[in-house]
């Protein structure tokens, strides 16, 4: 399966679309896209995964990595999902408690700011 992007703007916020599968073969394009925003400046990331119809543990790799980049480098990332496997699979991986999840990007970019402490 292949796994393809489109990034646009709403509300200060760049907006990954993400469609496909990310799995072992897709997940170091998804990475090379979303690290490519955050190096250009955009530390205000939404990943919007409801065009995702698989994610295995290496994709989940490459949000926590990204994460890492975007919050490290004084960002934020959100994710914005409302499929059950998935919502269930951060609940199992506890990574719920890392990622701000939403049901729907207006949702995403439209909550306050988290608070860095």
């Amino acid at each position: 399966m292949q796994v393809g992007f489109k990034a646009t703007q709403r509300n200060g916020w760049t907006v990954l679309h993400v469609v496909g599968e990310i799995d072992m073969a897709t997940a170091p394009r998804v990475r090379q896209h979303a690290i490519a925003l955050v190096a250009d400046g955009n530390l205000q990331l939404v990943i919007d995964m409801s065009g995702v119809d698989f994610c295995d543990s290496t994709g989940l790799g490459v949000l926590v990595a990204v994460v890492k980049r975007v919050r490290t480098a004084g960002g934020d990332l959100r994710l914005v999902t409302n499929d059950e496997r998935l919502t269930a699979l951060l609940e199992l991986t506890r990574l719920d408690q890392v990622f701000d999840v939403y049901p729907r990007v207006v949702d995403a970019t439209s909550a306050p700011l988290r608070d860095p402490a």
